[in-house]
């Protein structure tokens, strides 16, 4: 029995070595996998560009993992073609845009499946159709106008964050989807955006001169606009290497009846308050633009007379004005009924959007105005701030005035960080008591740039109180 045992145990650790390194069967080899299309579109339709199309594989050893498809393009009236490279995709579904730029084009598509193992389908599924020219989207630039002047700073800030451009595009048959502008012929940055702010980094050469902005648009056929839009612009740095500059929006002509002052007269006021002959005078003719007043450290704007036919010439200039105080300027706005001209056709009390000129930069939020009957006699300061008498000789013997101001804008509601300096104030017997105390002028003191706003006209105030106002001005803007 021993001797049995001893024979078989050899033979059969040879049989399991052999076993082990020769297979019983050989392995079986993969087969790839197949792929199918569905019947929609049908062949030979004629169809838009932008084409959906569906599909489906299947592998009998194995699983799907992805595909692969491309497509040919044959342009029947100009007799050549486009091959596209084969591109991946997990997806058994897609919307392509098949370029079609001949008046009738032949697509072939075509689509194969791959298996677990890597093996492709030797047979891609293929759908043929045609499809109709697709016209590209036109591209117009909105804002800016060409030629237009702008501030211009290195470094964006809260307040300046470079220079707006908004757009559009249309597109005949089909959908804008993306958009890219491009400045000084330099790279493309596309976006789904209609608007963008231009950084200073993106202008080539000196921040400070002529520039070229470009804009165009793709459709959702692929198509990009071969023109686009372009405009010029110049940039201009702000020096402010001066004091202070004087605009004249006063028209001495619309002063009420019985009030004689020359232009001439209300030039030298301000002068002396000021301590400055630089001064533009609008009904002059004489123009504002950005090379002039980017020079000066702050800008008085006084429109000392009443509106009655049209608002002040102020409203016209608030572009220029916000970018001014954008990059660091400073400003005083006052005058008779100044913010009357900021709401020529809303009933008071007024209200500003807070992201209007008045309301953003100005901070304004809403205003009031008093009785038209001479009333107002002192402005009474806060703070730093001197009061500041009504110099009842200009306005003796005026109707309705007889030595008073009238029509005095009351700020009801002032935007946030804005605070008073000046109050009205009035005879205590006054009929119109419930003025007193109100906030006729405030300041607002930035990290970018300081306002303050006026709701009375300098000019009829007392001249040596105006002086000191000014001063008080100065040092807080820390212009002196």
């Amino acid at each position: 029995m021993r001797t049995i045992v001893k024979f078989l145990l050899p033979i059969s650790l040879a049989f399991l070595y052999l076993s082990c390194f020769h297979p019983t069967s050989p392995e079986r080899e993969n087969l790839p996998p197949n792929t199918t299309m569905a019947n929609i579109p049908k062949d030979g339709d004629t169809l838009f560009a932008l084409v959906t199309l569906h599909w489906d594989g299947e592998d009998y050893d194995g699983y799907i993992v992805k595909y692969q498809y491309r497509y040919i393009t044959y342009h029947l009236t100009k007799g050549d073609s486009i091959i596209k490279d084969w591109e991946e995709t997990d997806k058994t579904s897609l919307t392509i845009p098949f370029e079609s730029s001949d008046e009738i084009n032949l697509q072939k598509f075509q689509v194969r499946a791959v298996d677990n193992d890597g093996a492709v389908d030797p047979t891609p599924a293929e759908k043929v159709f045609y499809t109709l020219k697709a016209t590209p989207p036109v591209t117009k630039i909105s804002y800016p106008s060409n030629n237009q002047t702008f501030f211009a700073i290195e470094q964006t800030t809260d307040w300046w964050r470079g220079i707006l451009l908004t757009y559009k595009a249309k597109d005949q048959d089909g959908e804008v989807v993306e958009y890219a502008w491009s400045v000084d012929n330099g790279p493309w940055h596309w976006t789904p955006d209609t608007s963008t702010y231009i950084p200073p980094s993106e202008f080539k050469g000196p921040l400070e001169g002529e520039h070229t902005i470009k804009v165009i648009s793709r459709d959702n056929t692929n198509l990009v606009d071969p023109i686009g839009d372009s405009i010029k612009i110049k940039l201009i740095i702000p020096k402010f290497d001066k004091d202070i500059l004087i605009i004249d929006d006063t028209d001495e002509k619309n002063f009420p009846s019985g009030i004689k002052a020359p232009d001439d007269s209300v030039d030298a006021f301000y002068s002396r308050v000021f301590g400055t002959t630089d001064q533009i005078d609008i009904a002059k003719g004489e123009i504002i633009t950005r090379d002039i007043i980017g020079r000066y450290k702050l800008i008085v704007w006084h429109a000392d007379d009443k509106p009655t036919i049209r608002p002040k010439a102020i409203t016209q200039y608030t572009d220029t004005l916000k970018d001014y105080l954008s990059v660091g300027g400073n400003l005083l706005v006052s005058g008779w009924r100044i913010m009357r001209s900021f709401a020529w056709r809303q009933n008071f009390p007024a209200f500003f959007e807070p992201t209007s000129f008045v309301g953003e930069f100005l901070h304004v939020i809403s205003v009031d105005e008093t009785s038209i009957i001479g009333d107002f006699t002192l402005a009474a300061g806060a703070g730093s701030f001197n009061s500041i008498s009504v110099d009842s000789v200009k306005l003796a013997n005026v109707f309705p005035y007889y030595g008073k101001l009238g029509e005095i804008d009351l700020i009801l509601q002032r935007a946030g960080f804005a605070r008073p300096i000046y109050t009205y104030q009035n005879q205590l017997n006054s009929q119109f008591w419930y003025y007193r105390g109100r906030v006729i002028g405030i300041v607002y003191y930035g990290t970018v740039y300081n306002v303050a706003v006026l709701g009375f006209p300098l000019y009829f105030m007392k001249e040596d109180e105006v002086k000191l106002f000014a001063n008080n001005l100065l040092l807080s803007f820390k212009i002196k």
